[in-house]
């Protein structure tokens, strides 16, 4: 069988303690038992988990990269098995953080990727070229009729994307059905004045029962795309949803209640590999995750890494836009476009906000200045 690898850096002090700690992962992330015990042959050639290699990590932090290798069958076409092996037990160990993997046929049948991607999204928004900008409709308490009021004059101002703040499920003040259909309506007809080309996107992120059915409605509804919360929803939402020849939105991820995956350096998962190709795995179209310089504390090296991991080569999957926000005002737009250049969708919602009596009018200059 094929075998795909998974790259994990490894707190150790020297290359014999990363050496047996690489070992322990293969075993963990496997068979889980001692190595004494592995029985003899397949088990132990084909499904027990291989160190390729071992070496000193190069970025700075000390200690290991290992690459350790396993099966296709320790998979079984299974896409949450298949992160099961990719990490499981060992996530809980500390000194152990995720960074990289590799693809194999079989992980890309049961993993197609994205079904818009940065292309396909800049189709459904007219932008062929250049930054894609993006704001959010909020805060939770608004009647329907206010956010919807938001909406309207988002795409008005000219935003290529208007979302859910993703704090906004189905609350009393504005429940799901009922501002889908006004935000729907409201952005439609802006774009009917304007000439523009604008999308509503609605947070469909709710209970297990009800999150598939929030998708389809919203594309009944004419939604322009989705938005969810893989660490609230569960990892395999996304993927079940761009896998399906049937529902035809691209796919948007919010990273709320996903901070302590990747927030400690030893730890969890790679700002790169969470955001960018875990994405990509999950068929996700754009990312949301913080920027630098806004109010979450994410460097400038780990919001690069997370645009350079949504769109590397990474099997037969399409690259897709990284859409960082948080905090984010006019004042970044300089330094946003020297890190990120034109593949990116400038997530701003709160500044604008702020300007409530010319809301057209700060989007406006917000896209002279993304796009001048």
């Amino acid at each position: 069988m094929a075998r795909f690898s998974v790259t994990y850096w490894l707190g150790a002090a020297e290359a014999t303690e990363a050496l047996q700690r690489a070992g322990d992962v293969a075993l963990e992330q496997t068979v889980e038992i001692p190595r004494d015990i592995v029985p003899a042959g397949y088990v132990e050639d084909e499904i027990l988990g291989r160190v390729e290699d071992v070496r000193p990590a190069s970025d700075g932090r000390g200690g290991f990269f290992a690459d350790i290798s396993y099966s296709d069958d320790d998979v079984g076409g299974d896409f949450l098995q298949l992160l099961n092996v990719v990490f499981g037990n060992s996530a809980l160990k500390t000194e152990t953080r995720v960074e990289a993997m590799t693809l194999t046929e079989a992980i890309g049948a049961i993993c197609p990727g994205p079904q818009y991607g940065n292309a396909g999204l800049r189709q459904r928004t007219g932008q062929s070229s250049g930054p894609i900008l993006m704001s959010a409709i909020k805060p939770v308490g608004l009647s329907t009729r206010e956010l919807a009021d938001l909406a309207h004059q988002f795409a008005l101002g000219g935003m290529d994307m208007i979302k859910d703040d993703h704090g906004l499920a189905n609350q009393d003040t504005s429940p799901f059905p009922e501002r889908l259909k006004a935000c729907v309506e409201a952005v439609g007809e802006a774009n009917r004045k304007s000439g523009h080309n604008a999308i509503y996107v609605p947070n469909i992120t709710g209970p297990a029962n009800q999150v598939l059915d929030n998708a389809f409605e919203a594309q009944e509804a004419g939604a322009g795309a989705v938005m969810l919360a893989p660490a609230l929803v569960g990892l395999d939402v996304a993927r079940r949803l761009s896998a399906d020849p049937s529902f035809t939105l691209p796919i948007v991820s919010h990273p709320t209640f996903g901070g302590a995956n990747i927030i400690t350096p030893t730890t969890g998962f790679s700002h790169g590999f969470y955001f960018g190709l875990l994405s990509r795995l999950m068929g996700v179209d754009a990312v949301v995750y913080p920027n630098f310089g806004g109010r979450f504390g994410f460097s400038k090296v780990e919001c690069r890494s997370i645009a350079d991991h949504c769109s590397m080569p990474f099997g037969s999957l399409k690259p897709i836009l990284p859409a960082p926000g948080g905090g984010m005002k006019l004042e970044s737009v300089p330094a946003m476009r020297e890190v990120y250049g034109n593949d990116v969708i400038y997530l701003v919602g709160g500044a604008l906000l702020r300007e409530k009596s010319d809301l057209p009018g700060a989007c406006r200059r917000l896209i002279e200045a993304v796009r001048p």
